[in-house]
């Protein structure tokens, strides 16, 4: 069975990796960010309680309240760093001449 010629221009495939787009909308990146700053209020929550959970004596081991704390730590700093790129893109646009 032969293969039909198609022309250079006709794209073969509209979608080549099957991906589809995300629907972009306003407020997405405001959502994403909100979330952000929650999940990093909360891991700091979380520290602070396991900390004092185990300075009362509740039954919490140090290692548990040193583990939640470095998580709330490296969630903190991987958010520094991802504000520390906005604003470095934002820095860079703002730059830009028109």
């Amino acid at each position: 069975m032969p293969v039909p010629i198609t022309p250079i221009s006709v794209p073969v495939l509209t979608d080549p990796l099957g991906v589809d787009k995300p629907a972009s909308s306003p407020g997405a990146f405001h959502e994403a960010l909100k979330s952000a700053i929650q999940t990093v209020e909360s891991s700091g929550q979380q520290a602070s309680a396991s900390v004092e959970r185990f300075l009362s004596g509740e039954g919490e081991d140090l290692h548990t309240a040193v583990l939640a704390t470095e998580r709330a730590q490296l969630t903190f700093d991987l958010f520094v760093q991802a504000r520390n790129k906005v604003v470095s893109a934002y820095q860079e646009i703002m730059r830009m001449q028109m």
